[in-house]
Order: structure tokens, then C-alpha cells, then sequence
């Protein structure tokens, strides 16, 4: 084991070690596992107008940079419209994810998505074959990981099947760690955890923004941490969204001033905030700045779109003064930063709670569904 790094892979990896993402154990275990052996050939850039192909030099300069590599379109069909479904991802980020990990010499643990083995390499480069499983829905990306792995001298316990179940008969587990996002952490996994274990997972948001969140198993069905920055993944298949939302009806557009300039919205603590007081809305955003520009819209119909002081709202819910209403309430709690918010997680379901788990953060009087509802007319936390 231990493959001879490129140059480029050694300056990845010390440029991850001088930014403080790798101890010194770990910048020993990315020396000796190069994102390369793990890629195949076939593999494009992830652009605002979409994938594009790499070959060549531009291929080799993707691989060692700190830029995630796109894997797979459309699930592996031929007749898709070009979407990534795989991907090796950004390097700071495994690097940021395994740091929250805090993985130690003999656990156990469960990595969900296998995705190119890169991972599970590494996994095993720092704890041993024996102590990793992996698990991947995909049967060719299972496939073909099983075999870049067996090729660069890893062996870890190489599963095809869902991983929102994870893998009953092998845990417990130390550790687990999912690499795709998630709209809700399964329970089953969570169950799959020694007391005191930890898993770290995307949290996929439909309010614009994913957050890593790191849950430790207590007593009964109960796991609790907080987040700890922004993750965006692609979704577990069984947690993409349904497109199914109603249309929006361009003949309902009222025009008006906005006085929230949509760069306020641009914050993950606020994400987090208005994804519980707001359920079932996306958001997504493009620009920074002066320039930022800001849509949302429910399953209903209704929707709004901001940019600079101009707002346009859509369909029979005044969506935008929603928005405005709970940033108000975000900036009357001292905008919190994400790190401040954390999360429960049960047999039930799942809260947010701000600074405490008793402050649970619920939806708006005006808004339907979700849990934990704040007081009525109030900021929304409860406690």
C-alpha cells in the first residue's frame, strides 16, 4: 500500500496541511493515496452552465487541484440531460469532514457512498482494512471502486446496497461517515452506532444551503451535535427531492420595493434558521454582493424573486414579506453563525435547535408542517 504521489497530488496535499485541514497523521495518509488511482478516465469540470469534459492535461490539473471531480451524469444513462450524480469530491472538503470525524486508531466505521473508493481508501490507509465498510447503491460505481481499490492494495469490506439502511449485520460502528446529502439522517444508521459513536453527514436543505452536521449516539433512540459549516453533496437517491411542485402562474406577478438587500440571505446560519421556520420552501441564489440575486418558492404555486430593491412575488402566499419576517427574526437573535444551531434526532424525527437543545427551532405561525413550533408571533424559538 502507499502509491507514489505526482507532484501535483504532493502540493494538493501539502497546500491542505498548511491551511491546518490535516494533522500530521493524516497529511501521512493523503501522501500515500493520490485522488488519481481512483478516477477514471471518462470525467468532466462542474461549471454554472454545466459538466464539461477533461481530458489531458486539463484532466491531470482537475485531479490536483482542490476542485471536486465529476464522475458520473445522470445516473450512468446515456440519454440524460447532463446532470452530475458522482463525483471524487473537493479535497478540503474530505479533508474538513474527516477532521470533524476525528477517526482514532481501531474504530470501526461505516462509510455510505462509495462512490470512486477514494475515500475508503484513505479510511483504510488510516485505520486498517478490516475496521472499513463501505456501501454504494450504485452497482457499476460499487463495481467499479471494488476494483481501484483491489488495484492500489486496499481491501475493505465493499458492499452494493442502500446506505440509508447502512449495514445491519456489520455494526456496530465507531464511526460512520455518509458522503451524499441527506434530508433527514436515517435512524437506521444512527442505530448502527456504538454509544458515544459519531456520524458526520450532509445535511441536503432545500433553503439553498447543505450543512455538515456532527450527531453523537446517546442513550435509547436519541443522537445529538451541531453543524459545522456549509456541505454541499449531491443527494442520496432515496432523499432527492420530488419535482412535483405546482407551477408558478406568471398572470398572479405584483412588483414591489424590497428594502432587504438578498446578500443579507446569504449566510448559513440563516439558511438553517429559515429552513425550520419556513418548510417547504427552496431557495437558491446567484451573485454576491450588490449583485446577489435571490428566488424561493413553495409546492404550492408561490414564489418571489429579489434583486438590488426590486422584488417580484408570485401566486397566493406573499412569500417575500415570509422572508423578510424571519430575517428579521434571524437579526433579532444576533444572527446567529451556523456553529450556534444543532440537531436531535430520534426514532420520530428530527429538530434544530439553537445554543441548546431546548430551544428548538420551529415553523412560522403562517407556514404548515415541520415540528417544534416557536411561540406564535415570536422568533421562533421555542424554550
Amino acid at each position: 500500500m502507499g502509491l507514489a504521489p505526482h507532484p501535483g497530488h504532493l502540493a494538493l496535499v501539502e497546500s491542505l496541511h498548511e491551511r491546518g485541514l490535516l494533522d500530521t497523521e493524516w497529511y501521512r495518509v493523503w501522501l500515500g493515496v493520490p485522488r488519481a488511482a481512483f478516477v477514471p478516465e471518462t470525467a468532466w469540470r462542474q461549471t454554472p452552465a454545466g459538466c464539461v469534459p477533461v481530458t489531458g492535461d486539463g484532466r491531470l490539473a482537475l485531479l490536483h487541484s482542490d476542485e471536486p471531480v465529476v464522475t458520473q451524469l445522470d445516473d450512468g444513462r446515456l440519454d440524460g440531460p447532463g446532470v452530475a450524480t458522482c463525483s471524487n469530491s473537493q479535497p478540503s472538503m474530505v479533508a474538513r469532514m474527516l477532521r470533524v470525524l476525528d477517526l482514532r486508531d481501531g474504530h470501526r466505521v461505516l462509510e455510505v457512498g462509495t462512490g470512486t473508493g477514494h475515500l475508503a481508501a484513505l479510511l483504510c490507509e488510516r485505520v486498517g482494512d478490516r475496521n472499513v465498510h463501505t456501501v454504494e447503491v450504485d452497482a457499476a460505481l460499487a463495481d467499479r471502486a471494488a476494483r481501484a481499490l483491489s488495484a492500489a492494495g486496499y481491501a475493505p469490506h465493499t458492499v452494493h446496497g442502500d446506505g440509508a439502511w447502512g449495514l445491519p449485520g456489520a455494526g456496530p460502528f465507531d464511526r460512520i461517515v455518509v458522503t451524499c446529502g441527506v434530508r433527514r439522517v436515517p435512524p437506521d444508521l444512527l442505530a448502527q452506532l456504538r454509544p458515544g459513536g459519531v456520524l458526520v453527514a450532509p445535511l441536503y436543505r432545500d433553503f439553498w444551503s447543505g450543512a455538515l452536521v456532527r450527531l453523537t449516539a446517546g442513550t435509547g433512540a436519541v443522537s445529538e451535535g451541531r453543524f459545522h459549516g456549509g456541505a454541499s453533496y449531491m443527494p442520496m437517491r432515496s432523499h432527492r427531492a420530488a419535482d412535483d411542485a405546482a407551477g408558478v402562474d406568471g398572470a398572479t406577478a405584483r412588483r414591489r420595493a424590497g428594502a432587504l438587500p438578498p446578500a443579507r440571505l446569504l449566510d448559513l446560519g440563516f439558511a438553517l434558521y429559515a429552513g425550520a421556520r419556513l418548510p417547504g420552501v427552496r431557495a437558491w441564489h446567484s451573485g454576491e454582493g450588490d449583485g446577489a440575486e435571490f428566488w424561493c418558492q413553495d409546492g404550492a404555486g408561490s414564489a418571489a424573486h429579489a434583486a438590488a430593491r426590486e422584488v417580484w412575488e408570485y401566486g397566493p402566499r406573499d412569500l417575500w414579506r415570509e422572508v423578510e419576517r424571519v430575517e428579521a427574526e434571524y437579526a433579532g437573535l444576533g444572527r446567529p453563525s451556523a456553529d450556534a444551531f444543532g440537531l436531535t434526532v430520534t426514532a420520530g424525527g428530527q429538530r434544530l435547535w439553537l445554543a441548546s437543545p431546548r430551544r428548538v427551532v420551529g415553523p412560522a405561525p403562517w407556514a404548515t408542517g415541520g415540528v417544534g413550533a416557536g411561540p406564535p408571533g415570536g422568533g421562533g424559538v421555542g424554550g
